[in-house]
């Protein structure tokens, strides 16, 4: 019963969800065609509905991927620095004006994938020299990378001026705000890429969440798929965070509540992972957009908001066990 009122609910609110906002829509006037109400509802509302939905499918999955490749439930799709990477790469684009838009892709966006690919081939070539507790060496080098990432970026907020500050934090929120249909498309597709390499290693990542030992002894090459995973959600959370800004916590939590929800094998979560995350995310979208500010509220904030108390809920019921 629980599960289908929540799912009646975050499908309910997918529905809906194009229908709130600033202006509120005639629906006759919507469906009508060449009205102000039809081209808001077409090129702004659903849009934004279906960027948010595979933004959700990025964060969620590879917030599954990272906690079972590393068996560590408290590990999100940041930890190795990827987001710092890409939100360092925006600020020196802030910082240095370029703030234009080439190929029709805003130049913040080209150096924060920048940032995150530089980010995602430095592990891979620091990678390179670890031999032994792959994982753990990888997670701390990516802890590394994101301290001195946030320290670089503090020097850039240093020598900033106001408006260039106010940009930055603006983008260090995060965002949902798109026009048009370029950037949900985009990422529909590679929402659907990451579905499937998930899916086509759905039992080596059985084996891996127990330990690498016995995924070894099944003759698997447990650091070669772990890299090759690694690397497919690295390179779409880079996408993600370079255009929307880092949204937090939904990789973190999203995975964890499927798994109350379906305390099952990995493989049987897959894609309720990717469809709870899809609408989870949509409907903490629609809170942004109901909730009246002289600016629109960052999407980072209510995520952080909900996803707050959960982790502190996570360290606690660790703890107690």
């Amino acid at each position: 019963m629980t599960r289908f009122i929540l799912w009646t609910i975050l499908v309910s609110i997918f529905l809906l969800s194009p229908f709130f906002g600033a202006v509120t829509l005639d629906i006759n006037e919507v469906f009508k065609g060449s009205t102000l109400h039809s081209d808001i509802f077409y090129n702004l509302r659903l849009p934004r509905l279906f960027f948010a939905f595979f933004a959700g499918v990025i964060l969620s999955l590879s917030g599954l991927l990272f906690q079972t490749l590393f068996r560590n439930p408290l590990m999100t799709p940041y930890t190795l620095g990827i987001s710092s990477g890409a939100v360092l790469g925006a600020g020196i684009a802030i910082k240095l004006g370029l703030i234009g838009i080439v190929f029709g892709i805003s130049s913040i966006s080209i150096f924060g994938f920048a940032g995150a690919i530089f980010t995602v081939f430095l592990l891979l070539y620091l990678s390179r020299f670890l031999k032994n507790s792959h994982q753990e060496s990888l997670l701390l080098l990516g802890i590394a990378l994101s301290l001195f990432y946030t320290s670089s970026l503090m020097i850039v907020f240093y020598l900033g001026d106001t408006i260039q500050n106010d940009m930055l934090l603006r983008f260090t929120m995060g965002s949902l705000s798109i026009i048009g249909w370029q950037n949900p498309m985009l990422f529909a597709f590679i929402s659907f890429v990451l579905v499937g390499c998930i899916y086509i290693y759905r039992y080596e990542l059985e084996l891996l969440n127990v330990s690498d030992e016995s995924s070894q002894l099944k003759g698997l090459d447990t650091k070669k798929i772990t890299l090759l995973l690694l690397v497919v959600s690295s390179f779409s959370i880079g996408f993600l965070v370079s255009i929307s800004g880092p949204i937090g916590f939904i990789g973190l939590v999203v995975p964890h509540i499927v798994t109350k929800l379906y305390p099952t094998t990995i493989k049987k979560r897959i894609i309720k992972t990717a469809v709870f995350g899809g609408l989870f995310l949509v409907m903490c979208d629609t809170i942004t957009r109901v909730i009246q500010t002289q600016s629109e509220l960052p999407i980072g904030i209510v995520t952080a908001l909900i996803g707050g108390p959960f982790f502190i809920y996570l360290i606690i019921s660790r703890s107690s066990k």
